[in-house]
């Protein structure tokens, strides 16, 4: 069976794994998969390709987990509320649209933070309401 308990630390390995996916795949550092294929020389090196693979395998995971569990609206409805807040920072001058590599790093938390719900969502919602999952049902 299945561990089931969950609390912040279980959000913030979620968080963390996410950030990691995002920002190995692309980041504006220059240091990302996206600028290894983008600077290589033989496009076709399998190293690059083996990468990408694991890349996607990770990404398929988090992106199909989040849609599953917070469905079309929840996503939609967690990316307006990041979304709002980034536009609060902008229309406060707390941070500025010229500054696109911190715009660019913001993003990408945001997007990662999404993903991160939508893997932790089910555990949240059982912790809130008492109903699980269909998913979650162990029976032997």
């Amino acid at each position: 069976m299945a561990d089931r308990s969950f609390d912040f630390s279980g959000f913030m390995i979620r968080w963390v794994m996410a950030l990691f996916l995002v920002f190995v795949t692309y980041n504006p550092s220059g240091y990302s998969w996206y600028h290894w294929l983008v600077g290589a020389e033989n496009k076709v090196d399998p190293l690059i390709a083996l990468t990408g693979v694991l890349l996607l395998i990770g990404w398929v995971i988090y992106v199909r987990a989040t849609a599953r569990s917070l469905g079309v609206l929840g996503t939609l409805l967690s990316l307006v509320l990041f979304g709002t807040l980034v536009w609060a920072l902008v229309y406060y001058r707390i941070i500025s649209l010229e500054n696109t590599i911190l715009l660019t790093y913001i993003l990408q938390a945001i997007l990662s933070a999404v993903m991160a719900i939508g893997l932790s969502w089910s555990h949240v919602r059982r912790r809130l309401t008492g109903q699980f999952d269909v998913d979650d049902s162990d029976e032997d």
